[in-house]
C-alpha cells in the first residue's frame, strides 16, 4: 500500500537491471481523490527525480503512470508517496542480469 511517507518500493540489487513495464495506482476511496508522486533515485537514495509528481487519482479509479518502458540500474531506487493511505500500487517488471 502507498503511505504518506516516502518509501522505496524497488531497490535494484547489484548485477541486476529492472525493466519497468507498468506502474498502476488505484484509489480505493469511494469519495475522495488522492495525489501520488513516484520518483527514481540513481545514486542509491541521495537524491530523487520525479517521474510523476502530485498527480491526482480520482476516487474509485486506477491510473497508469508510465506509457513507455523504463530501466533501473543496479542500486537505483523506485520511490512512492501519496497524500492519503487510500492508494495502492502494482508494478509489472522484469529482473535482468547485468553481470
Amino acid at each position: 500500500a502507498v503511505t504518506t511517507s516516502n518509501q522505496d518500493i524497488i531497490d535494484v540489487a547489484a548485477d541486476k537491471v529492472y525493466k519497468l513495464n507498468t506502474i498502476l495506482i488505484a484509489n480505493i476511496d469511494g469519495t475522495n481523490a488522492a495525489n501520488i508522486t513516484v520518483s527514481i533515485s540513481t545514486d542509491n537514495g541521495n537524491s530523487s527525480h520525479a517521474i510523476a509528481s502530485t498527480i491526482s487519482v480520482p476516487a474509485d479509479s486506477t491510473l497508469s503512470l508510465i506509457s513507455t518502458t523504463l530501466y533501473l540500474d543496479e542500486t537505483d531506487l523506485l520511490k512512492i508517496v501519496g497524500s492519503a493511505n487510500d492508494l495502492e500500487y502494482t508494478v509489472s517488471d522484469e529482473i535482468l542480469d547485468d553481470a
